[in-house]
Formats: C-alpha cells, sequence, structure tokens
C-alpha cells in the first residue's frame, strides 16, 4: 500500500522525543512492505504549524498519491488527513483530542466531521474508546482498540547493575523511577511527595517540564531532565519499580516499556493501564490517594527483580503485533466506499 502518515507529533531535530510512537508504527509499517510518505508537525509550540501541517498534507498528497491516510490525532491531523488527503482515512485517538472534544463546543464538532470522513478510526484503549463514543456517537461502530504497541527488541530485561553504571545513578535501596513530562497530569509532585511518606530508596525523574522546580532539591531525589528516546531502556533497566501514577493516562506507553524491561510498575487506575498491568506485574493506585502510592511503591519493590510476569504482560502489545491489526484496518480501507464503517476490533 501507499500511505500517508499524517501526524501533529513526529521527532524532529529540536524535538527528538516528540511522537516517537508514531516513528516507531511508521518503521514497523515499512519492514512489512508499504511505501510511506509522511506530513507531520515536527516540532513543538511556534505559530502557524498546524497551517503548515495543512499545506504538506496537501501537497505531499498530490504528490505521492495515496492508496490510504493513516493519521495520529483526531484533530487537527486527523480531520486534515480525512479531508485533504486524496484517499480514505484511519484515524487514531491518542487521549487528548478526546479530552478536548469534551470540554469544546468548536472542537467536538471539528471531532465528529473527522470522525464521520474517517473509514475507521482507533482508539489506543478500551477506556478511550468509551470517552470518544460518548462523545462523538458517530464513533460507535467504527472504532477499534489497538495501542501504539512498544518495541520487544529494544525494550528488553538487562543487567540492572550494568544499566546503573552506564547512566550514572547508584539509588541507596530501591530504585524508583519516572519517566515523562514533569507536569500536572502525571501528578509527579504527589509521587514525590508519596516517596518521602515512605523514606525508602532513591526516585529518579526523566522528563523536564513545568514542575521541575518543585522536584530538585528533595531528599532521595534525582531529576535527570530529559534523554534521548534510545537511553529511555537504560534508565528503565536501571531502576526496581517504575511509576507512573498520572492523574489520568489514555494508554500509559512508558508504563508499558517498563514492562517490557522486565520491571514492576505501579500505575495509574485512571486510563488504560488497567488494561495490560496484571497482579503480579505491577500495582494499580488510586492518582488522588498519595498514601496509596506510596503503599503500592512498597509492595511493587517486594515484587521480583526482574519481573517475569512484567514481561510476559508486554509481550502480547509487541509494536509489530499491533501493526499487522493496523495495516488489516488500512487494507480495509482502500476497499470501503468512502466514509463507510470498518469492522470493530476490541478487546
Amino acid at each position: 500500500m501507499r500511505i500517508l502518515l499524517v501526524s501533529q507529533m513526529y521527532p524532529g531535530p529540536g524535538a527528538p522525543t516528540l511522537g516517537t510512537f508514531v516513528a516507531d508504527l511508521e518503521r514497523a509499517l515499512a519492514a512489512r512492505g508499504h511505501d510511506l510518505a509522511r506530513a507531520v508537525v515536527d516540532r513543538r509550540g511556534g505559530h502557524g504549524r498546524h497551517l503548515t501541517l495543512a499545506r504538506d498534507v496537501v501537497r505531499t498528497a498530490q504528490r505521492f498519491r495515496p492508496d490510504v491516510v493513516y493519521a495520529h490525532f483526531l484533530v487537527p491531523a486527523g480531520l486534515l488527513g480525512a479531508l485533504a488527503g486524496r484517499a480514505p482515512a484511519v484515524l487514531t485517538a491518542h487521549g487528548q483530542d478526546v479530552a478536548n472534544a469534551e470540554r469544546s463546543r468548536v472542537l467536538r464538532g471539528a471531532t465528529r466531521l473527522a470522525v464521520r470522513r474517517a473509514t475507521s478510526v482507533i482508539a489506543v484503549s478500551n477506556w478511550l474508546r468509551l470517552r470518544l463514543e460518548a462523545a462523538v456517537p458517530g464513533a460507535a461502530g467504527k472504532t477499534s482498540v489497538i495501542d501504539c504497541g512498544v518495541d520487544l527488541e529494544r525494550f528488553v530485561p538487562a543487567d540492572r547493575d550494568a544499566a546503573r553504571a552506564e547512566v550514572g545513578w547508584q539509588p541507596q535501596g530501591p530504585g524508583f523511577l519516572c519517566v515523562g513530562t514533569l507536569d500536572e497530569r502525571k501528578n509527579v509532585v504527589r509521587l514525590a511527595d508519596a516517596f518521602a511518606r515512605s523514606g525508602v530508596g532513591s526516585l529518579a525523574f526523566v522528563g523536564d517540564g513545568p514542575l521541575r522546580a518543585r522536584l530538585v532539591g528533595r531528599h532521595g531525589v534525582r531529576v535527570e531532565g530529559p534523554v534521548a528516546h534510545d537511553a529511555v531502556a537504560r534508565w528503565l533497566a536501571a531502576a526496581d519499580v517504575v511509576c507512573q501514577p498520572s492523574l489520568v493516562e489514555p494508554f500509559g506507553l512508558a508504563t508499558l516499556e517498563a514492562l517490557a524491561c522486565a520491571r514492576s510498575v505501579v500505575a495509574t487506575r485512571v486510563g488504560g493501564p488497567p488494561e495490560f498491568v496484571p497482579p503480579g506485574a505491577g500495582v494499580l493506585v488510586d492518582p488522588l490517594d498519595e498514601e496509596g502510592i506510596a503503599a503500592g511503591m512498597a509492595a511493587a519493590a517486594e515484587l521480583p527483580r526482574p519481573n517475569a510476569a512484567a514481561r510476559a504482560a508486554a509481550e502480547p502489545h509487541d509494536v509489530r503485533r499491533q501493526v499487522e491489526r493496523i495495516e488489516a484496518l488500512l487494507e480495509s480501507a482502500t476497499r470501503a466506499p468512502a466514509a463507510a464503517s470498518a469492522p470493530v476490533e476490541r478487546r
């Protein structure tokens, strides 16, 4: 197939970790023999980036003549792909796009149009599918649940001590790690407070964001800052427990990557993680319960290291398996009349 990839998040020179999951899916589709062209935003912020994306979608579609458009995020990328891509479209909802539709009448209208014009829609978790269908009833019957997957060849069980030497982190006691943006949604301050309550081990944050200043200088806490995506696996291997007690996590890629590295997790109950974190692989917590997060950290630290149950939980989510399912939807779209429903695939 000739596939036009459209995304408002994609890794670029100034933002190498932006939308890495989109690039991983692109590589997996290319490895299956498909010809891809892209129209993407590969930088953070900046005026006019969505207008530039619209122009790029039109120009790339005219030049490339795709069989199908594969777009990430419903609005604006999905809407642009569905309207200007000159081919049937498969759109992926990731979370913030659905939240925007819930909060804004204008964006809800745009999302309804995108869904109506799409041949099929993908939600990265069943939790998100339900939210989307409540906000945009037209998504019911044409939405499949397919997550972004994890590269099981990149995120692998590895020697903890060797990884610690490589990243320069030597925790005293259990090593707890949080990977992601240091913002309110990721619940990083409450996590740091829960860690202080426990008084055991060391906690590292890999990432950056507006709440960094509220984490720096705390006893036992290290704020590493952002690292290259390829270095994330080494940090995960260096940890005993990976924590992502977000206020909401529509999917939870960092949690899945930690499981793939055979690391136990502390994950939020709100969103996608309950769909792939079974007992024995980690602990699910109420993100608003600081004492519960502390108890979850202590319980996760008692799980095996490395944790074979965690790796086993990640294996069904191999990005190559997920791409096989995406490929089937894309092929179905090329055969379907415009805006027809595709077969529903749910877990």
